[in-house]
């Protein structure tokens, strides 16, 4: 018997539902229902009609539509955000319909007028990673409009997204009217540091090769690394530089965003074994150039150029470096341009942490490795991996994998005394072992050697919290933070969240975890724990309330105990239980 033939097609997917129709419902089902279909019927349809697309099915609060065209996609999810902005200009806030939408352009399955496969599952899970009255697309989407459309984007980075294996790169659309353009916790500019202050942006790939982007993003992390160096100078995180990444902004908006004055940009274009890259310093309050420079390099001289660039900077901004200084930015960190081109795609990988994503960067760190057994940056790698599987409960041998990211990390600051990674890789490794004492000392290092990183004050901040120094690990999370402050990730935030916490500052812990969200941070079950119990022991039990209902609903069944005992990462003392067990009682439904 002949196998049916599968009809396949490429599509453009979007995908959008309610934001919190269950409490909607539960508060007025029938005006709910009422506005729901009213929304479809004047708006939503119509709209999908104006740009050629077709509704596929409606689901519940939910729709799914089918587009020939990624640019008519956007356009409609745009026209539909807009108009729902229209719509709910009158409506109070508790009432309001507001729809995440998630666009995506695949393969999809034509059955009966049905649409399935990836190319469908990927658009509802961007939907689920968009804020309410927001809209996300993938990678595939934002090359396709960039050019085509006038908008701004947002680059999330890759997103683990559930059931699907591959992480998936994903953009926020930024419109003029304000979506993703700011939160309550963003609306002051933060006051400029008391030493100068720079963003470097993502230099523009010139390769015509789009495979060659994880190049020059490298390069400008790397440069991002020997500026944060430098003592005498305050350098915003790549995660935050990077959300500017396929924007029209201007450098005014960006350093009013970041709290800094001055921004260096550039590009970057390789063939062969030959680099040019440019780069420019600018005066974002004058629009004044301070210093431009083009370099026509062979490979080799790689970290000349990025040396040379961080050199040019403190001195376009007076900034002396003392003698460590200069030794450390002119060291070499590897001779072998494989090793190099292998540790800048590895370290893309490891965040945030999952089965997957730790398996993959381990192996990558241990290929750095296998190039160059004398990089540091590939032992200092391979550490972090292998603690984070512990930490996170995913290794198989944790006693075992502890030990070995101690010996590795130790092997890296053998290879590199002033490399500051090793030292926050040993500093996690030795919390993963219960040595919180020596955990301190080592992440101290780290943050010594490279004041401007904000990942070495958030790993300081988290073995000073295992180490029980609340108020010290406060301090150095909100360095973090304000060194990054647009990291999406969730790193730095959820640790904040957890050290405000712990020292009783519920209202900031509420703040931190409300931020992570609303800059699309992953919330896992341990996050709405603890948001749950600092928004009721701040005297908000609506919101803890809200969390535990959205805690029961992902894992129906579990109990109060159940809910507290969540302790990743990193374990936690039977105080800590006790302590979310406090705020979740105040909330906990009466059964």
């Amino acid at each position: 018997m002949a196998q049916e033939h599968v009809q396949r097609r490429l599509a453009a997917i979007l995908v959008a539902d309610v934001a919190g129709y269950s409490r909607l419902m539960g508060e007025n089902e029938e005006g709910t229902l009422e506005a729901l279909t009213g929304h479809r019927r004047a708006l939503i349809e119509p709209c999908i009609a104006d740009h050629q697309g077709r509704v596929v099915k409606t689901t519940g609060d939910g729709l799914l539509a089918e587009f020939a065209s990624v640019v008519d996609a956007v356009r409609c999810a745009v026209a539909v955000q807009d108009g729902m902005r229209e719509r709910n200009t009158d409506i109070p806030d508790n009432q309001r319909l507001e729809f995440r939408i998630g666009v995506n352009l695949g393969d999809v399955i034509v059955q009966d007028d049905d649409l399935f496969g990836d190319g469908v599952n990927v658009a509802a899970r961007l939907e689920g990673l968009a804020d309410p009255g927001g809209i996300c697309v993938s990678d595939m989407v934002h090359h396709g409009v960039r050019a085509k459309l006038d908008l701004a984007f947002e680059d999330l980075g890759p997103q683990r997204v559930k059931n699907i294996g591959e992480p998936v790169r994903t953009f926020r659309v930024r419109m003029e009217s304000g979506v993703g353009m700011s939160s309550p916790l963003q609306k002051e500019a933060p006051p400029l540091p008391d030493k100068p202050s720079i963003a470097v942006l993502p230099f523009e790939n010139m390769s015509g090769d789009p495979e060659q982007e994880y190049f020059s993003d490298g390069i400008t992390e790397d440069i991002i690394t020997e500026l944060s160096k430098i003592s005498g100078l305050f350098v915003i995180a790549r995660h935050s530089s990077f959300t500017y990444k396929g924007q029209a902004v201007t450098l005014k908006q960006v350093g009013q965003d970041l709290g800094v004055r001055y921004v260096l940009e550039g590009s970057v274009r390789k063939a062969g074994n030959r680099l040019r890259i440019t780069a420019q310093l600018i005066d974002t309050t004058t629009d004044h150039h301070l210093w431009a420079e083009r370099y026509d390099r062979d490979m080799e001289d790689i970290f000349a150029v990025q040396d040379e660039v961080a050199q040019k900077v403190a001195e376009a901004l007076e900034v002396a470096l003392t003698p460590g200084e200069s030794r450390r930015l002119a060291a070499v960190p590897t001779s072998n341009l494989d090793a190099y081109d292998a540790f800048l795609r590895a370290g893309r990988i490891a965040w945030p942490p999952t089965p997957t994503s730790v398996r993959s960067a381990l192996a990558a760190y241990e290929e750095v490795i296998k190039l160059d057994p004398g990089f540091a940056g590939g032992h200092a790698g391979k550490s972090l991996a292998l603690s984070m599987a512990v930490l996170w409960d995913y290794s198989d041998d944790p006693k075992r994998d502890t030990a070995v990211a101690i010996e590795t990390a130790k092997r890296a600051i053998e290879l590199d005394p002033n490399f500051a990674r090793s030292y926050s890789a040993l500093g996690l490794a030795y919390s993963a072992a219960g040595n919180h004492e020596e955990a301190v000392i080592a992440s101290r290092r780290a943050v010594e050697l490279q004041p401007s990183d904000a990942d070495s004050h958030s790993f300081y901040s988290r073995c000073l919290l295992w180490a029980e120094s609340v108020d010290e690990s406060c301090t150095e999370t909100e360095a973090a933070v304000r060194l990054d402050p647009h990291n999406a990730s969730g790193f730095h935030l959820n640790m904040m969240g957890r050290s405000m916490f712990a020292a009783g500052r519920y209202e900031d812990a509420m703040k931190a975890y409300e931020r992570n969200s609303l800059l699309g941070g992953p919330t896992t079950l341990r996050t709405l724990a603890l948001w749950a119990a600092a928004s009721s022991l701040a005297g908000d039990l609506e919101k803890g309330r809200q969390l535990i209902a959205e805690m029961r609903r992902e894992r129906p069944g579990l109990s109060l105990r159940e809910i507290a005992e969540v302790r990743r990462p990193g374990g936690g003392s039977d105080e800590e239980v006790d302590h979310v067990l406090k705020g979740l009682r105040l909330a906990w439904p009466s059964e």
